[in-house]
Formats: C-alpha cells, sequence, structure tokens
C-alpha cells in the first residue's frame, strides 16, 4: 500500500482547505467571464504552491513530487484553469530553469516566479505540435545576439507570464540535434503576444500564440547547451505529465463527487436514484479507475523523486488518469440527467475541462506509442 507521510497528508490538507474555501467559489465565473485567475494564483503564490519543488535555497518549497501531485489533484478539482497555470509554473517553467540554467540566470528568471511573476513553455507550432523535430523557428547568432524567428501556438500561460522558455532551431542540418533553448521575455523587442484563444474547456488559462519577428535577446538567454533543446523538451514533458496526470484526477475526482451528491438528493420512482443498482455500478467504474490512475500518478511521482527513469510511468499516469477523467466527467453529466446539461451545476465545466487532458502535453496516442517504445524497445 502506498503510505503517504505526515507532510504529504498536510500538503493535500492545506491545498485542499483553499481549494474549496477560495479557488472554487470563483471558478464558475471566471470560467464564464474567460478571465485569468489571478486571485486564485496570487494564493498559490502566497503558499508556496508555484514553485513547490524548487530548491529551498533558491526561495522555493523544496517539495517532493508526490506533494506536488496531491496539491495538483486538489487545486484541479476545484478549478482546472488554475490547475494548469499552476502545473506550468511548477513543471514546464521552473523546473528546466532550475536544471538548465547558470546561476544567473536563476536569480534573474526562476526566483521571480515563484512569488510574484509567472512562466511559460513555448514549444508547440502551428505544424509542429506532436512532432517538436518538425518546428520552424529559427534562432541565428549574429555578433552578441540570438535572433529568433517564428511562430508558437497553444501557449498555456501565454497571456499572464512574464518569462518564456522558447525552442529553436540553431542548426537545421542537425534536425532534431540542432534544437536549442531560449528564455525570452514578454517586453523583448521583436515578441508579440497573440489574442487569447477561446476554448472548449479551462477558458479562465490564457492560452495565446506567440510570434518571433526578429525577436533580438542576449546571447545568455541560451539555456543549457546549444543542440540541448530536444533533450530538455522531452526530459521537462516527463515532469508536466505528473502535472496534467495530477490535474486530470481532480477533475475526475470532482466528477465523482458530484455524481455521488446528486445521485443521494435526486429524487425518483419513490426515492434517492443513489439506490438504483445501474447507476450504482456506473459510480464504481469510475471510482475504480480514478483510483488506478491515481496511484499510477503517485508511482511516476515517487520515482522522480527517487532519480529514476520514469518516462513510460509518467506516459502511463497521463494516459491513464486523462481518459478515466473523460469518463468520469461522461458519468457524473449522464447521472445528473438534464440538469447536468445546465450551467446551474458545475459538472458541465467538468465536462469540458476534462477533454484537455487526452490533448495537450502529449495526446493519448503519442502516449501509446511512448509506453508501447518503452516496453519493447526500438528495433
Amino acid at each position: 500500500m502506498f503510505k503517504l507521510s505526515e507532510d504529504q497528508e498536510m500538503i493535500r490538507e492545506t491545498a485542499r482547505d483553499v481549494a474549496q474555501e477560495v479557488i472554487a467559489p470563483l471558478a464558475s465565473d471566471y470560467d464564464k467571464k474567460e478571465e485569468f485567475p489571478w486571485k486564485s494564483v496570487k494564493q498559490l503564490q502566497e503558499l508556496g504552491f508555484m514553485s513547490m519543488m524548487v530548491d529551498e535555497k533558491y526561495g522555493g518549497a523544496g517539495l517532493d513530487t508526490v506533494s506536488y501531485a496531491l496539491a495538483m489533484e486538489e487545486v484541479s478539482g476545484a478549478c482546472a484553469s488554475t490547475g494548469v497555470t499552476m502545473s506550468v509554473n511548477n513543471s514546464l517553467y521552473a523546473y528546466p530553469v532550475e536544471k538548465w540554467a547558470t546561476e544567473d540566470q536563476i536569480e534573474q528568471f526562476l526566483i521571480p516566479t515563484i512569488s510574484e511573476k509567472l512562466g511559460a513553455f513555448a514549444l508547440s507550432e502551428p505544424d509542429a505540435g506532436s512532432d517538436p523535430a518538425a518546428m520552424t523557428t529559427k534562432a541565428v547568432k549574429d555578433g552578441d545576439e540570438w535572433v529568433l524567428n517564428g511562430n508558437k501556438m497553444w501557449i498555456t500561460n501565454g497571456g499572464a507570464a512574464d518569462y518564456y522558455v522558447v525552442f529553436g532551431i540553431t542548426d537545421p542540418e542537425a534536425k532534431h540535434r540542432g534544437i536549442s533553448t531560449f528564455i525570452l521575455k514578454k517586453d523583448d523587442p521583436g515578441f508579440e503576444i497573440g489574442p487569447k484563444e477561446s476554448k472548449l474547456g479551462i477558458r479562465a488559462s490564457s492560452t495565446t500564440p506567440l510570434t518571433m519577428d526578429d525577436c533580438r535577446v542576449p546571447e545568455d538567454r541560451l539555456l543549457g547547451q546549444l543542440g540541448e533543446g530536444f533533450k530538455i523538451a522531452l526530459n521537462t514533458l516527463d515532469g508536466g505529465r505528473i502535472g496534467i496526470a495530477s490535474q486530470s484526477l481532480g477533475i475526475g475526482q470532482a466528477a465523482i463527487d458530484a455524481a455521488i451528491e446528486y445521485a443521494k438528493t435526486r429524487q425518483a420512482f419513490g426515492g434517492p436514484i443513489a439506490r438504483f443498482q445501474g447507476l450504482q455500478w456506473m459510480i464504481a467504474d469510475s471510482t475504480m479507475e480514478i483510483e488506478a490512475a491515481r496511484l499510477l500518478t503517485w508511482k511516476a511521482s515517487e520515482m522522480k523523486d527517487n532519480g529514476m527513469k520514469y518516462t513510460k510511468e509518467a506516459a502511463m499516469a497521463k494516459l491513464y488518469s486523462s481518459e478515466a477523467a473523460v469518463r468520469a466527467a461522461d458519468m457524473s453529466l449522464q447521472i445528473h440527467g438534464g440538469m447536468g446539461y445546465s450551467t446551474d451545476f458545475p459538472i458541465e465545466r467538468y465536462y469540458r475541462d476534462a477533454k484537455i487532458g487526452a490533448i495537450y502535453e502529449g495526446t493519448s496516442e503519442i502516449l501509446r506509442l511512448v509506453i508501447a517504445r518503452e516496453a519493447i524497445g526500438r528495433f
């Protein structure tokens, strides 16, 4: 049995309290207005949840990945838009910057995101989503500067971030070995943030395109070594998938809880509908799936904390959690019936929010390829 430590239980309880008392009451309004959840994000920054795994020597919480997964689940169950904002800042921005940055870069671009600023991760392009090696963004050295040209798409935190981890081709002949990583600031000349996307779900999160038109940055904005970008991207996405798995867990569990509460109070045929075996089985199946997904996620988290290779485990956790969340949301909406289709109940938001988990940070199809290659090996 996977047993949480006292500290991990405390983190979960703290996250649950702030999620239910501060974040959940604001979630529906943020979603309807498609407004970035600044109040919720600021609360998480004050608690140290936006930089949970950053080393204490830099001012972070210095917590383990399991604690991060626990907090992500609670926050995402209250508001998936706030959850993905937290996930990106922790997993996709703070992690690669802390791991590959110089001390000067950490001072300038990591420490401010612990309590005040936000970060984003810019890998996807209009024609390069699941295949990052097909990216067309280029970075050319010109004296003591890098000049970037290209477009990025579907960038979470795009319109809210202050700093961006951006990937571009520095050696076209080397293909994926010619990708490098840079840190950009929102006010860099030639860097433009596009309009916020209007989305099916996670509507309050800021998702935008980015354009670099002769965007000039100093040579010391290179993150890691030249040509190391593909490795940085894949390594970062492994950890990011734990964050999205946890987000999906939160949505799925919230959907199950809503179904149970509604089934106990909704009267039909002389009693609560919770007594109907067909509905009980629906709830049982989703409860089982989410619990299995939770254990997959905790296992991947613990392997990461122990310095083990966890590519397959993170892929399995994200794949299973995201698809289980979609099924749980669908189940819950069905139990709610017509009321579930109304915006008076949160289940329609859970239903819309759940689907993105099977798409971003590795589609379900790509993750099946990752799992198969890790299990079978390349031949």
